[in-house]
């Protein structure tokens, strides 16, 4: 898919999914033939013709300024991780033949914070969310089931497989929707930033293809980042606790996912068990 059709089709579902009540457009009782707003209704919304968005829409226009984009953004009610993602798409990219990239590895720096984070549930992501390294207790909270050294194998385990396709993790989540919802978000701000990158291309094709949940996520083309967030879990050896998970990045590597609890909670001693039972 090329840039002008990936940003005519992140428009057009977005526009789907917006009732004209939601954004004060009168309707007059009248039979509507389309989901959500009609292309005239959101052009006048942010100002622009109907034509030139209908063109916008259908790919058949690449001129969108950064002031019709944050227009129509505001038409859309998009939040700040979406508007990015709209100015992502509208951007002109220098296509460069997919090619596969280098093995991802954890410099100097981030493997002393994660020996600094040795009692905090702490794991390295990779751009793609392969797991390229974690600590003991990080291992135990988000992927017990697995060998402590699958981080050091030619396939590494990856993070979206895991909450698509693998039931332990499944199970983890007692809101799972949620979390898949913010896995895919992730993803499509990922796969919006690196168009050229064919194993992004590849891990998006094999969940579409083993994961109806993943499938039908992905056509809502909704994005978000994973910065914060609050996850109820149930961990099969200490049992139920609530984990406030936050990614640390400086955009230009791996990241790194921390999950901490509230103090004196009775998530927190489930975690200091969980330490224990990992020493």
């Amino acid at each position: 898919m090329n840039d002008t059709a990936r940003l005519g089709e992140f428009l057009k579902t977005r526009r789907s999914q917006l009732r004209p009540e939601d954004v004060g457009v009168r309707t007059y009782d009248e039979r509507r033939r389309v989901p959500g707003l009609r292309r005239d209704e959101l052009a006048r919304l942010a100002g622009v013709s109907s034509s030139y968005y209908t063109r916008l829409e259908q790919g058949h226009s690449t001129s969108a300024s950064p002031g019709v984009l944050d227009a129509l953004a505001t038409a859309l009610r998009l939040d700040e991780s979406e508007r990015q993602h709209l100015h992502v798409l509208a951007r002109p990219v220098k296509r460069a033949r997919p090619r596969r990239p280098a093995p991802e590895r954890v410099d100097e720096a981030t493997g002393q914070l994660l020996a600094a984070l040795a009692d905090v549930p702490a794991v390295v992501l990779g751009l793609r969310s392969d797991v390229l390294a974690w600590n003991r207790l990080g291992h135990a909270l988000f992927a017990g089931h697995l060998d402590f050294g699958a981080v050091d194998e030619p396939v590494r385990p990856n993070m979206a497989r895991l909450v698509f396709l693998d039931p332990h993790t499944r199970e983890l989540y007692a809101d799972w929707q949620s979390k898949a919802r913010a896995v895919v978000g992730n993803l499509r701000l990922v796969v919006g930033r690196h168009p050229d990158d064919a194993a992004l291309h590849e891990l998006v094709g094999q969940l579409s293809a083993k994961s109806t949940d993943f499938a039908s996520m992905w056509a809502d083309h909704r994005v978000k980042a994973c910065a914060t967030a609050v996850y109820e879990m149930r961990h099969p050896l200490v049992g139920p606790l609530t984990a406030t998970q936050q990614t640390l990045s400086n955009g230009l590597g791996p990241s790194v996912v921390v999950a901490t609890t509230r103090p004196g909670s009775s998530s927190h001693t489930a975690l200091a068990l969980l330490a224990q039972a990992t020493a």
